[in-house]
């Protein structure tokens, strides 16, 4: 099949769970015979484009700043990607079977909805998250989150082949006028499937979070809840991997805890670090209030680390935590609900890694990006068939 991925981000030009995971589709598509075009925004130096194997990449619009100074996306950016994914589509209407994107950040969305209408060409389209008229409203205030919210519901009505992976989001889609059942996935683990091997080895006592440092991941709440854990747990440390707007205001926040001695911000670190660090942690904390999956939640457990989540209700990394057997989901981010679920995890000690290690070794084969390729495959050909 001739297949067409549209996404304004790319990794590792940028770091995300999306991006993460249409990289590597589109590489698994391509190792499979597929010819693979991979639209996106310019990420590189011109002069060192990006090579992934059997993948045509093609920047359809400027290199711009995806997020402002608040943390929130920008406007203009995306709907430039749009007009250069519109412009693209509409050159070459007959040149793919199947357009695959990403639901956000929906001007690309309508714009391939817009080229591809009339003709045979299927488009489907990932929706990692469904934001309620509530988070519209505080996220982009009364005006601009009531046009965000129609943009949303449009974007739902599209024809469409959705894709989505989380249960609470698709059911939020179904709610918003999908006009057909969205097919759920629940793989976007690209690791092997089966557990680390040292998993039974002593940890130190460390707390990992890896991810960008953005207002709905709450990092500055890690700090103050090292502080009040590390009463209860001699020598704990905190290792927040990763950047973004909210890194500067989560180092004040170990200073004002008084943990800047045991709290590092490197950055961002090379994946071989990531996995390290997991791998020598007592638990992954991923404090988020939004999460559309939480990939990072899996590859911890291939380490056999817990993790450490939030019951919150956006918050869709929520579903891949069973409490007590693979992490601890903490009734808040407030530094003392997180201290006692970093506590309950050292208490845990071994026998909670092997029960993690144990629930990545069942669950992997459904949670690695090949399963949701295949499933992916399946459904275009099925509607090629139909």
């Amino acid at each position: 099949m001739r297949i067409c991925v549209a996404y304004d981000c790319l990794y590792p030009w940028t770091v995300g769970g999306a991006e993460r995971w249409l990289t590597a589709l589109s590489q698994r598509l391509a190792a499979d015979d597929h010819e693979v075009t991979y639209l996106t925004r310019l990420q590189w130096s011109p002069d060192e484009p990006p090579r992934l194997p059997g993948v045509r990449v093609l920047a359809v619009s400027p290199e711009d700043e995806l997020y402002g100074a608040n943390g929130n996306r920008r406007i203009a950016p995306p709907l430039r990607f749009g007009r250069g994914v519109l412009g693209h589509l509409l050159r070459n209407r007959d040149a793919y079977d199947a357009v695959h994107t990403c639901s956000f950040p929906y001007f690309s969305l309508l714009a391939c909805a817009l080229a591809l209408r009339g003709t045979p060409t299927r488009l489907g389209v990932d929706w990692f998250e469904v934001w309620t008229r509530e988070y519209w409203r505080e996220y982009l205030g009364p005006v601009g989150g009531r046009i965000g919210h129609a943009v949303q519901r449009a974007c739902a009505r599209v024809p469409q082949q959705a894709f989505v992976f989380s249960r609470r989001h698709g059911e939020r889609l179904a709610a918003e006028g999908l006009r057909r059942p969205a097919t759920q996935l629940a793989g976007l683990y690209p690791g092997p499937a089966t557990p680390a091997r040292d998993t039974g080895a002593p940890r130190e006592p460390l707390v990992v979070f890896a991810g960008r440092h953005i207002p709905e991941k709450r990092v500055p709440a890690i700090p103050p809840a090292i502080a009040a854990a590390r009463a209860r747990i001699p020598g704990l440390r905190a290792l927040i991997l990763g950047d973004g707007p909210q890194r500067e205001a989560t180092r004040r926040a170990a200073e004002e805890a008084g943990v800047s001695d045991v709290v590092d911000l490197p950055g961002f670190v090379e994946a071989g670090a990531v996995a390290d660090a997991l791998g020598r942690a007592t638990c992954l904390l991923l404090a988020s209030r939004r999460e559309g999956y939480g990939l990072v939640v899996i590859e911890a457990a291939a380490h056999g680390t817990p993790a450490i989540v939030v019951d919150d209700p956006d918050n869709a990394a929520v579903e891949l935590v069973e409490p007590g057997v693979n992490g601890v989901v903490a009734a808040s981010a407030s530094p003392r609900d997180l201290a006692d679920a970093i506590v309950r995890v050292h208490e845990g000690g071994a026998a909670l890694r092997e029960r993690t290690a144990a629930w990545f070794a069942a669950a992997a084969p459904r949670l690695t990006v090949e399963a949701s390729m295949r499933t992916v495959l399946a459904a275009y050909e099925a509607s090629a068939r139909s």
